[in-house]
């Protein structure tokens, strides 16, 4: 009896995670790209210019430099135009693309009066501007300031040609290592202006994608003394090759490539490469996953807690009874909100 309530209630959870997936008939299959002119400006590409190799060999040359050098992969140039107007913070991002709008750095204050403690909130993929107000809201109210920043080509940073974030996470092999290298600087740079604010205790908390680059970024830097990740991976490649919501990437990389070529092509921004540098910034971390996600997969997310303990990292784990998407309904997010503050109220 117990089994079969089991089964039909993750039937009905995954259901419901199909229904709120392709809600959305706006998804694009784009063409396969390298994109190696996203490389140029990148320092490993700069350690080993193009020189004959194929496009694939040299990616994967260009991951295994970064690897070894990520600290100069993922550093950059502190921001001399921090502006704050009407509790929104803009600044341009040390990291230039083509696209004007993405350039610009946006990110919404929720300010604690008279506290020393904040957190960078990193939303999800496709998240529109609002998404995660009512958590950085919830956490001001508890004595955290929060900062919650747009992703790279999302909502304020969108290009006009798009109606969905796409070049974050796409078909385009090196564009999308650029959307994470910006994300992963861009949320370095919020630290620097908490930083300069007096901020002594800082924390980060990333949902989804968000949670992929908050792993990048506390990788590299020492400030951040507590994480949040709301859903985690290893790979980025598993999450977009095995994912329902990124059906639509898969189709336009799969003809040209194979997994296994993928997770080389991802690597340097995969958070699993960088479990040995987490280790060491001696951070405590709240890991949630879903026990039905049907986008990151529950295997995916066991993966990286095995190895956090292996890697003796300090960590606390919940894992919630629901899916990817439903983890945005009621009653999951309000029970996924009382354990991301409670945590960051009990440990930052």
């Amino acid at each position: 009896m117990v089994r079969a309530t089991t089964r039909m209630y993750e039937r009905w959870i995954r259901s419901r995670e199909e229904h709120l997936c392709f809600r959305a008939t706006n998804r694009v299959v784009r063409r396969f790209e390298w994109g190696l002119e996203w490389a140029h400006n990148w320092p490993c590409a700069r350690r080993h210019p193009k020189n004959g190799d194929s496009p694939a060999d040299y990616v994967t040359q260009l991951n295994q430099i970064a690897l070894r050098h990520s600290d100069e992969f993922f550093g950059y140039e502190r921001p001399h135009d921090f502006s704050l107007q009407h509790r929104v913070l803009r600044f341009h991002s040390p990291v230039h693309t083509p696209y004007p709008e993405n350039n610009v750095v946006h990110a919404q204050w929720f300010p604690a009066p008279g506290s020393k403690k904040a957190v960078v909130v990193l939303p999800h993929w496709n998240a529109p501007a609002n998404a995660h107000n009512a958590l950085c809201q919830g956490l001001s109210r508890l004595g955290i300031s929060a900062l919650r920043i747009s992703l790279p080509y999302h909502d304020y940073r969108m290009p006009q040609e798009l109606q969905r974030a796409d070049y974050a996470v796409s078909s385009n092999v090196c564009r999308t290592i650029d959307a994470a290298r910006q994300a992963v600087i861009d949320v370095r740079c919020c630290f620097d202006w908490l930083e300069m604010q007096g901020f002594e205790r800082l924390g980060i908390v990333g949902t989804s994608l968000g949670s992929a680059y908050a792993c990048l970024a506390s990788a590299h830097d020492s400030r951040i003394a507590v994480n949040v990740f709301n859903h985690c991976s290893t790979y980025v490649a598993d999450v977009v090759w095995t994912g329902i919501s990124t059906q639509h990437v898969r189709q336009g990389l799969e003809e040209q490539i194979d997994l296994d070529r993928l997770r080389q092509a991802w690597l340097a921004i995969s958070p699993v490469s960088y479990l040995e540098k987490f280790a060491a910034q001696q951070q405590k971390s709240l890991f949630i996953y879903a026990a039905y996600d049907t986008t990151f997969l529950p295997s995916l997310s066991r993966d990286i807690v095995a190895r956090l303990r292996e890697h003796r990292i300090d960590h606390k784990v919940v894992v919630m009874p629901c899916g990817h998407y439903t983890l945005g309904e009621t009653p999951f997010k309000f029970i996924d909100g009382y354990h991301i503050c409670s945590f960051l109220k009990r440990t930052l």
